[in-house]
């Protein structure tokens, strides 16, 4: 899986994964969710939203350009509907109390939206992308981690479902690193209350090991107290994860957040578009690692491909022609499903 890797030397590699309870990842999700329900009524709509959390407030903020109009309440109610989704609804808030966690039932909205900018949308009206940029797509020979790497699958699994299990709150984060394929380190950092701290330990130490194999460090909580989350205790903002969204501590990261923006932006199209031709490349030419550089300008469908292997050895670069929406048409970009692929994760459930 390591191509180029000397006898005797050692492959270290570290992951973290944030679960939708996060605060940044929370506004990930309410942006998606927003985005869903522009597509709903509008598979052409132009959206791109930030988002931002903080206590029981939140901003929404970005440009909009569709045949279809939500009104500044109506945008407020569908974002306090996608706060209580992520979980943190009136319920979880009375478990926690009001000081450590939020309701989405009570969060107020204020929204600032205005159209896509005509100069932008020029260049978009004729199949060129919305901007310049780089981005940068990986896969791994290991189908049964969804040709992702270890690490941060192991990271994503981990903290997905501890949220299901239900033994702690839902603001969720997780590190794995793990030395010549065999997990070494797990961190987690999941809410618990201080009456069933001790036991609610041992069953995520214990289900951490049982998913990872034995001989594995783990350690919860490492300030010893985690009980204040989610908005309360930090703020949230749209596009702080990308290392999370994307592979972890394992690729270059090009471009920005894939998440509130209509396909025909390139952090979406062309972030997913490198995935799929990494992929592509690895199971037809079966290589142990395949990464995929592509770059574009604005206002031009033109974009430029380079596929390396793990060493950095360029396998192959061109010029294509790739309009938007043949990069939409492949890949079902234009389905609003934006908000469950939040929560599950962007990459490494193709297969």
């Amino acid at each position: 899986m390591f191509p180029g890797l000397k006898k005797g030397m050692r492959m270290i590699s570290t992951s973290e994964y944030c679960a939708v309870g996060h605060p940044d990842r929370t506004c990930d999700f309410i942006a998606s969710y927003l985005l869903d329900k522009y597509l709903e009524h509008d598979r052409t709509a132009r959206v791109a939203l930030e988002v931002q959390l903080k206590d029981n407030f939140c901003t929404v903020a970005g440009e909009v350009s569709a045949n279809w109009r939500f009104t500044e309440s109506e945008i407020a109610e569908l974002v306090r509907e996608a706060i209580r989704k992520v979980g943190y609804t009136d319920k979880y808030r009375a478990k926690w109390g009001h000081e450590n966690a939020i309701s989405g039932s009570d969060v107020e909205v204020t929204v600032h939206l205005s159209q896509q900018s005509g100069d932008i949308a020029q260049g978009v009206n004729r199949e060129g992308w919305g901007d310049q940029g780089i981005f940068f797509g990986m896969a791994v020979n290991d189908r049964a981690h969804g040709y992702m790497p270890l690490d941060y699958w192991l990271a994503r699994e981990i903290a997905n479902a501890l949220v299901k299990s239900g033994w702690g709150g839902i603001d969720i984060k997780t590190q794995v690193t793990v030395e010549d394929g065999r997990a070494i380190e797990c961190v987690v950092a999941i809410p618990l209350d201080p009456a069933t701290e001790e036991e609610r330990k041992r069953l995520i130490v214990d289900y951490v090991k049982a998913t990872v194999g034995p001989g594995c460090e783990v350690i919860v909580n490492g300030t010893g107290r985690y009980v204040t989350h989610g908005p309360i205790g930090d703020c949230g903002t749209t596009g702080r994860k990308l290392v999370v969204d994307f592979y972890g501590g394992n690729s270059k990261i090009g471009g920005g957040s894939p998440w509130g923006k209509d396909p025909t932006k390139a952090d979406v199209a062309l972030n997913r578009l490198a995935r799929k031709r990494a992929l592509d490349w690895l199971v037809e030419q079966n290589l142990d690692e395949v990464r995929c550089a592509i770059s574009c300008a604005i206002g031009r469908s033109q974009i430029r491909i380079t596929m390396t292997d793990g060493n950095g050895n360029v396998l192959k670069s061109w010029t294509e022609d790739c309009p938007t929406s043949h990069v939409i048409d492949e890949l079902r970009l234009a389905e609003p499903n934006y908000a469950e692929t939040c929560r599950e994760g962007l990459f490494g459930r193709e297969a």
